[in-house]
């Protein structure tokens, strides 16, 4: 823990409470070395310094130093003990001219402009994605787009109902009426958000929001895992439609043991009754005695296909859960528990389906 001066004072460190001593100063005002043990058995040769995480340290005075804060020499025309500015450049604050940053500023290619709209800089912190100076900072590096248009000015205007903005390549969702919801679904509950037979539906889990959700995709009563909620029509229908290849991962718990060329099968096909079914990969995740644990991944979604395929092959399935649905995962998310994707997550499933 880095120590401020009255806990040096407390223990006498510099401070002139006890014994009345007081060091003598160099010509900066400062302690001058003496060439003292630290506090802890190093020889510093300077005051006494704290070793600090991430390699700064702080001196009895409660100031911290790191290495690129050290004044050193100063530079010409500049006055001694001058700090320069231009070593805290980071990686995120690239060593740009003064007229990058400038609020004027602006380039040929950023002609989005909606008068009555919401500035840029707003839209994305109330999206989540960082704190307003962050997402100015964003801006300014060019990492912003409007309908396909670098914006670098601050002070532009968007309308983020009607304009696509992505943000590092990744579209954002900027309508704050949408929503975007995983479920664990439980085993005995109907993958529909009503049921006419009363039987436990999605719609349970979510009856305290009052948007009009509807699921992504399905899976079968005894099937339990991730299904995705939400009121984003064109999201949803391209995620399920199968033109767009979104991924599908499953754990499946099957009797037997697992035959070497059952892989080669699964992937060149298998017949069933409404066509040809294939996995894009298949994994023996575990063996135990006469059982297996095993891992499809496929991005067909047709009726009962996991099922029929590892029937069909030999291997009916005892239990089965999916796992993510196309960048999104389970993760530890327990049966019957809802939670909202994240930032990413939306952007993920944007950059999927080609929106």
């Amino acid at each position: 823990m880095t120590s401020g001066s009255s806990g040096e004072g407390e223990r006498g460190g510099f401070r002139s409470e006890r014994g009345g001593f007081r060091p003598e100063r160099d010509g900066r005002g400062r302690p001058a070395a003496t060439g003292q043990r630290g506090r802890y058995g190093r020889t510093t040769g300077r005051r006494d310094e704290v070793q600090t995480i991430g390699g700064g340290r702080a001196d009895a005075y409660g100031e911290r130093r790191g290495a690129a804060g050290r004044t050193g020499a100063a530079k010409a025309g500049q006055r001694p003990g001058a700090v320069d500015n231009d070593r805290f450049k980071t990686s995120r604050q690239p060593r740009r001219d003064s007229a990058f940053y400038d609020r004027d500023y602006t380039d040929e290619r950023d002609t989005t402009e909606v008068p009555d709209g919401v500035r840029l800089q707003k839209v994305l912190a109330q999206a989540g994605v960082a704190s307003r100076r962050a997402c100015e900072e964003m801006i300014g590096e060019g990492r912003v787009t409007v309908d396909g248009q670098v914006v670098r000015r601050f002070g532009a205007r968007v309308d983020p109902a009607k304009q696509v903005i992505h943000v590092d390549g990744k579209r954002l969702p900027t309508m704050p009426d949408l929503v975007y919801l995983a479920i664990n679904k439980p085993i005995g509950v109907v993958s529909t958000m009503s049921d006419p037979e009363g039987r436990p539906a999605l719609a349970d889990y979510v009856a305290d929001r009052p948007e009009r959700l509807f699921h992504v995709g399905r899976l079968d009563t005894e099937t339990e895992g991730l299904i995705l909620l939400t009121n984003d029509g064109e999201l949803a229908n391209r995620l399920t439609h199968p033109s767009y290849g979104v991924q599908k991962k499953y754990w499946a718990k099957v009797p037997g043991k697992i035959e070497r060329d059952l892989v080669r099968r699964l992937k060149k096909g298998v017949e069933l009754e409404d066509g040809i079914a294939k996995v894009d990969s298949f994994t023996v995740v575990q063996e135990h005695g006469q059982q297996a644990l095993v891992e499809i991944v496929l991005h067909e979604g047709r009726k009962h296909i996991v099922r029929r395929m590892l029937e069909e092959v030999g291997h009916p399935v005892i239990d089965l859960a999916r796992i993510e649905f196309g960048p999104v995962k389970l993760g530890r998310l327990k049966p019957g528990t809802v939670r909202a994707l994240t930032l990413k997550e939306v952007g993920d499933l944007y950059s999927a389906v080609g929106l």
